[in-house]
C-alpha cells in the first residue's frame, strides 16, 4: 500500500482521468496480491509499476476509454466565491493572481500531457511525477536504458512543443 499513490498517478495519466484510473489501480493492486508469489524481492515500487502499466494495456485494448465519464472539475462544479484550491480560502498570506496563473499553468500542463503518446507520456510521469531514477523506468517498462533515455527526450520535447500550442508560444520560466 505504500506505493498507492505512485499507481494511481500513473494509472491517472496512462487513462487521462481519474475514474479510469481508480479501476486501473484497483485492479493492478488485485492483481499484485495473486501474483504476490512472483515477486523477488527487488524494488516493490517498480514493480507494482509495471503491473499498472501492463493492467492499462490489457484495459485499454479492451477499449473502455472513457468517452462516456464526466471527469469532475473542480473550476466548473465549484460554488462561486469558494477556492477550488484545498487550503487557500482564508489565507491572506496567498496572492489570489499567483494562484490563478499557477492553477492555469497546472492545467495546461496537464492537457499538454495529456497530448503526448502513451508510451512517451509514461516515462516523462515515472521520471518527472514519480522521480524513478532510469534503471527503474527501464525496469518497469520492460525496456532498454537506451530506449528510456530517447523516450523522455523525445517526451520532453512532445510536452513542451504541446504546452506552447496550447498557451501560445509562451513557455514559463519553470518548464524551459
Amino acid at each position: 500500500m505504500p506505493h498507492l499513490d505512485a499507481a494511481f498517478n500513473l494509472a491517472r495519466w496512462l487513462t487521462g482521468n481519474a475514474h479510469d484510473a481508480e479501476d486501473v489501480t484497483q485492479e493492478a493492486f488485485l492483481r499484485a496480491y495473486k501474483f504476490f508469489h512472483t515477486f523477488r524481492g527487488d524494488d516493490a515500487r517498480t514493480w507494482i509499476l509495471k503491473i499498472v502499466r501492463n493492467t492499462f494495456y490489457t484495459f485499454w485494448r479492451q477499449d473502455r476509454r472513457a468517452d462516456d465519464h464526466l471527469e469532475f472539475d473542480e473550476d466548473m462544479h465549484s460554488r462561486p466565491g469558494e477556492s477550488p484550491v484545498p487550503g487557500t480560502t482564508g489565507h491572506a498570506d496567498l496572492d489570489p493572481a499567483r494562484i490563478a496563473s499557477r492553477r492555469e499553468e497546472v492545467g495546461l500542463l496537464d492537457h499538454a500531457l495529456a497530448k503526448v503518446p502513451p508510451e512517451f507520456r509514461e516515462a516523462v510521469v515515472l521520471r518527472e511525477v514519480e522521480g524513478l531514477s532510469y534503471k527503474e523506468i527501464a525496469d518497469a517498462l520492460g525496456i532498454p536504458i537506451g530506449t528510456v533515455m530517447s523516450r523522455l527526450a523525445r517526451g520532453r520535447r512532445l510536452l513542451l512543443g504541446e504546452y506552447q500550442a496550447l498557451s501560445g508560444g509562451e513557455v514559463h520560466e519553470s518548464l524551459a
